[in-house]
């Protein structure tokens, strides 16, 4: 096979792979995942369902594909926000705003990205690599600034004695005050009251404390 024709028929079969996670993205926001067929999907895409099968085994290998997508947006978003920073501090501040942001913007790949930890053990091994490889960048991207942070002198070395630990920590505890405005406050991340609270203010207050508690 000439270079030329390979190449084009690797474009042809991206574009299709990606044509059919559009048209998940699409049925499971309106019909929801569970509720969401093979049939469905490939109808969607314009793919009969013996080629759709040809791209996935199943609903679970599309949805951790979108998984896939949801964390490779977060990762570009960390990217983004570390680069707006000089000192450590200031790059995890910057990036915690970024997960909050990712939250507000893309909700679906937000919980694509809470179920992801559970889908890897189910994934092939070319899927389960490549949702490792992703899950580790962005651990890294963290870690990175909690390293720059403790050189550069903006972030504790008393309190800090394992960068990576600290990046667990930090993600988890946001992460968690998220999915608690989700599920107790009702108030679903944007700012809409619920009782005393305002999820906004909560999460805000959460960046503010987690920021605090490594700060020099």
């Amino acid at each position: 096979m000439s270079e030329p024709l390979k190449t084009r028929r690797e474009r042809e079969k991206q574009a299709r792979h990606d044509a059919i996670l559009d048209a998940a993205e699409l049925v499971f926001s309106e019909k929801g995942y569970e509720r969401t067929s093979m049939d469905d999907i490939a109808r969607t895409a314009s793919l009969s369902r013996a080629l759709l099968y040809v791209y996935f085994k199943d609903k679970a290998a599309i949805q951790r594909g979108i998984m896939l997508r949801a964390g490779q947006s977060l990762t570009a978003r960390f990217q983004d926000a570390k680069a707006t920073a000089d000192t450590g501090l200031a790059q995890i501040s910057a990036m915690g705003e970024a997960y909050y942001r990712f939250y507000q913007d893309e909700p679906d790949y937000f919980s694509a990205l809470t179920q992801a930890s559970t889908a890897m053990a189910e994934a092939d091994e070319s899927q389960a690599e490549e949702m490792l490889c992703s899950k580790s960048e962005l651990m890294e991207l963290m870690i990175g600034a909690i390293r720059q942070g403790l050189e550069d002198g903006t972030m504790s070395r008393e309190r800090i004695t394992d960068p990576v630990q600290t990046a667990l920590y930090l993600r988890g505890a946001l992460h968690g005050v998220i999915l608690l405005c989700q599920s107790e406050l009702g108030a679903a991340g944007h700012g809409e009251a619920s009782g005393n609270f305002a999820a906004d203010a909560l999460i805000r207050h959460t960046m503010d404390m987690l920021t605090s508690s490594i700060a020099s």
